[in-house]
């Protein structure tokens, strides 16, 4: 063969094989690799349970009993793979793959504790058998526009929020499967935070609050033990801000629609010598409200230092809220809303004597804004309300199989809401008739404040005890004083008797102590199988004392036992997918208005309990994290509003024998590319009463009040508990930094009642937003981040929550619905920078 046949020859041969590379690239690209790997420390032990992400993409995974992890389905490319595990250094490592790959962590224990260690207790894991919902910094500061921070969690499964301003800022509320907030137990740093009394949540009270907040965990159904008040519906476990290895300072503002402002700064110092850190954060929110005279002055601060020591952490935060909001909480009568002239004449007719006294709140009935509408004009009818909050957090690790966590806390708040009252009774306040001109007056116009005034403390606890690797116990528990003073001021008076600014014409004490202890055992009884039992006792001594509003007087001394048992299972599947079901025990006292607006003669209300059924299906893999849940929720003695009044025309609510809730809720999260991500989850339920008795009031031609019409109805809805509630959202992530979410939450119709009347509902409403983001950086600034939130792009009009309540006369029955509209379009914007 010739020199010149072989080149040939040669070159041929090279030819060919660059055109099958060229053929073939395409199929080497789109081959699907595997990564996967162990997570241990040190000494060689496993770390099950350990987070492993891949940066810069919404997946991760969570390793098995043995350290274990796997991700599938994976391009040719390079990936950076990020270790973390509660009290140990992260760990990042880079690898490039074009065949199934192995990479394997060791993680170096921290020199100081974590943080997270402090709710650790009272959180539900990823081998838990509980239903639950995590939610990062990074997603609460892509949602945090100055909203309340019920509407930064509104997209979770089965959530419904609604605002009495209509835009998110002032008095906001939440439901969890139906449940109010009465229902939502609520924790921050696993330090209660409900009112002890109402056993509500007032997010008023506590603006802006997401800008010191690390992540939450949404707990749905009876969840694991925490403290406070059990949670009926679901709890929702804060937990602020931790630590920062860098100084620095952060500038957050936002404006809008309805002269919505928000301004916020916070610093930080990092770690100083190792051991210290100091941070900081002063807010203020402003927004006129959507609807007439909503307006919100809102300010707030937090702060908090930290020693870390090598077994040890102190964190101390004092945080503050102070509030001053327009009432709105009448909300617009039916006829108003609809633009029903006729029916707006016979709602002014019928209430008159009681809403409507002058000239002026007759033509603001008539003449203003049908969905705007407020019917109050008294230039000071707000509320206003000051919370200052103390915690004192420590965590210790003895050994590697022991350690514990506690805190102690104080609350201190004092308020009072004010409001014009027209044609009132002197002897309703405890005061003389006047006489004037030789004519003897019983009534005057007068403004009054009612007044609460309250101290909250006590502590916390959980010792942590690993015998071995797989079997844990945590011993935790709280023991917390609520000490409330209620009491009333007539500060201006038309006819003057002999009363004066500082004299209370009622005065009411709520005495509260809440004790509760809990054991939890977890056992990994193989690789596949983890068991887990909670056993809480809780006991509650509740004395109400004084006199009411309407200064009767009140002498209520209850004292509950409450045993709340709690066991479960979760199967792994596989690395990527288990099931679990739980089953659990709740109890829960009455509030304060259930005994103190409860008819005379009656037996005090009897305390609730839940039996809670729990199964679900979990998946995660590098792009698909989904599960599905069904649940059953059965009560006895559940307490509801049932149409009775008392004297004083106050509604109570009563217990009925059996309800229950049953529904299906799925979750899923999947990247379908490095620019598009798919967010959605759906709440499919049913709500019903057993044997529900109805009651209305009857009331002669005079107005005088006969008694109450009882009507049975077999198996109504659940008031407020929508059978259905859908949310979907697309991100779309054109170019890095730059990101779109087109958001949409579908609730279905909920009844105002429990009477399932088509009469006295809210219709069913679809809500679309728009969520746009831009982070860059500038010479001297970390990080610029441009956000719009545009809220009902499609300007949906829609109520979110409304109440109703009947009367018979000789002439017919009555019916008044009033209902909260939401803002249309509307929209905010927020300028965020880091430094």
């Amino acid at each position: 063969m010739s020199m010149k046949h072989y080149l040939k020859t040669s070159q041929l041969k090279k030819s060919i094989i660059a055109a099958l590379a060229v053929l073939l690239l395409p199929c080497f690209a789109m081959a699907q690799f595997s990564i996967s790997g162990s997570v241990s420390e040190k000494s060689g032990q496993a770390l099950p349970g350990a987070s492993i992400r891949l940066k810069h993409k919404a997946t991760g995974l969570i390793t098995d009993a043995q350290g274990k992890y796997q991700f599938h389905n994976l391009k040719a490319g390079t990936y950076v793979l990020t270790a973390s595990y509660i009290g140990y250094l992260s760990t990042e490592k880079t690898v490039r793959i074009a065949t199934d790959a192995t990479l394997d962590f060791v993680l170096s224990p921290q020199a100081f504790l974590a943080d997270e260690v402090i709710v650790r207790a009272t959180r539900a894991g990823d081998r838990s058998a509980t239903t639950y919902k995590n939610i990062g910094k990074t997603e609460i500061e892509q949602n945090n526009f100055g909203q309340d921070l019920p509407f930064i969690i509104n997209n979770t499964p089965g959530v419904v929020v609604t605002s009495d301003a209509g835009a998110g800022v002032g008095y906001t509320g939440i439901r969890i499967r139906g449940s109010d907030a009465s229902r939502v137990n609520i924790t921050v740093n696993g330090i209660p935070y409900n009112d002890s009394e109402s056993q509500g949540t007032f997010w008023v009270n506590m603006p802006d609050f997401a800008s010191s907040v690390d992540n939450i965990q949404i707990q749905r159904g009876v969840g694991t033990s925490t403290n406070g008040a059990g949670a009926f519906g679901g709890s929702v476990n804060i937990q602020t801000g931790s630590f920062s290895e860098n100084a620095y300072a952060e500038l957050n503002n936002s404006a809008g629609s309805f002269g919505t402002l928000k301004n916020t700064v916070k610093l930080g110092s990092g770690l100083i010598d190792g051991k210290w850190s100091f941070d900081g954060r002063l807010s203020r929110i402003k927004s006129d409200g959507f609807v007439d005279r909503g307006a919100s002055d809102l300010k707030s601060y937090f702060l908090s230092g930290a020693y870390y020591g090598k077994t040890d952490l102190l964190r101390v935060n004092v945080f503050s809220g102070q509030e001053k909001t327009y009432q709105a909480w009448n909300g617009v009568p039916e006829a108003k809303l609809r633009g029903n002239l006729e029916g707006l004449k016979e709602h002014y007719a019928n209430n008159r004597d009681y809403l409507y006294y002058t000239e002026a709140d007759s033509l603001k009935l008539f003449n203003s804004n049908n969905r705007t509408y407020n019917q109050f004009t008294y230039k000071d009818q707000n509320d206003n309300y000051t919370q200052n909050h103390y915690q004192a957090l420590y965590a210790k690790q003895f050994s590697e199989k022991f350690s514990f966590n506690g805190a102690l806390h104080y609350t201190a708040g004092k308020g009072y809401f004010e409001e014009y009252k027209n044609g009132q009774k002197f002897s309703k306040y405890g005061l003389p008739d006047v006489t004037i001109g030789g004519s003897s007056v019983s009534r005057t116009n007068l403004v009054r404040r009612r007044w609460l005034d309250n101290d909250f403390y006590g502590f916390t606890y959980a010792f942590n005890y690993l015998p071995v690797s797989d079997l844990s116990f945590t011993l935790g528990g709280a023991y917390n004083q609520y000490r409330g003073k209620h009491f009333g001021q007539v500060i201006w008076a038309e006819y003057a008797s002999n009363g004066d600014n500082d004299r209370h014409y009622y005065d009411g004490k709520g005495n509260k102590d809440d004790f509760n202890s809990f054991l939890k055992v977890n056992y990994t009884v193989d690789d596949k199988l983890n068991l887990f039992a909670d056993l809480q006792y809780r006991n509650v001594a509740y004395a109400i004392t004084g006199t009411d509003k309407n200064r009767n007087a009140l002498d209520f001394h209850n004292n509950y036992n409450f045993f709340n048992p709690k066991a479960g299972a979760t199967y792994f599947v596989d690395g990527q997918s288990n099931v679990y079901a739980s089953f659990s025990v709740g109890n829960k006292e009455p509030n304060r208005d259930d005994f103190i607006n409860l008819k005379s003669g009656l037996p005090v209300p009897k305390p609730e309990q839940l039996n809670n059924i729990e199964a679900g299906y979990r998946f995660k893999n590098s792009s698909l994290d989904a599960g599905i849940n069904v649940y059953g929720m059965f009560y006895k003695d559940q307490l509801i509003f049932t149409g009775e009044i008392n004297d004083g025309g106050d509604p109570y609510r009563q217990n009925v024998d059996k309800s229950s809730r049953m529904g299906i809720e799925l979750d899923a999260s999947y990247v379908i590319s490095q620019q598009f991500a798919l967010n959605a989850n759906a709440a499919l339920s049913r709500n019903k009463i057993k044997n529900y008795i109805d009651y209305i009031a009857e009331y002669d031609a005079n107005f005088d009040f006969i008694g109450m019409q009882a009507t049975t109805y077999a198996s109504p809805d659940i008031a407020f508990s929508p059978n259905t509630v859908l949310f979907g959202e697309l991100v779309y992530k054109p170019l890095s930094g730059f990101a779109i979410a087109l958001q949409s939450k579908y609730v279905g119709r909920q009844y105002m009642d429990n009477t399932q009347n088509e009469s006295r509902r809210l219709d069913a409403y679809w809500v679309s937003n728009a969520r746009l983001g831009y982070d860059f950086r500038l010479k001297g600034i970390k990080n610029i981040n441009i956000g719009v939130l545009v809220n009902n792009i499609f300007n949906e009009k829609y109520e979110s929550n409304g109440y109703t309540y009947s009367s018979i006369y000789p002439w017919g029955k009555t019916t008044e619905n009033f209902y909260f509209p939401q803002a249309g379009t509307n929209f905010l914007i927020s300028l965020n920078l880091k430094f």
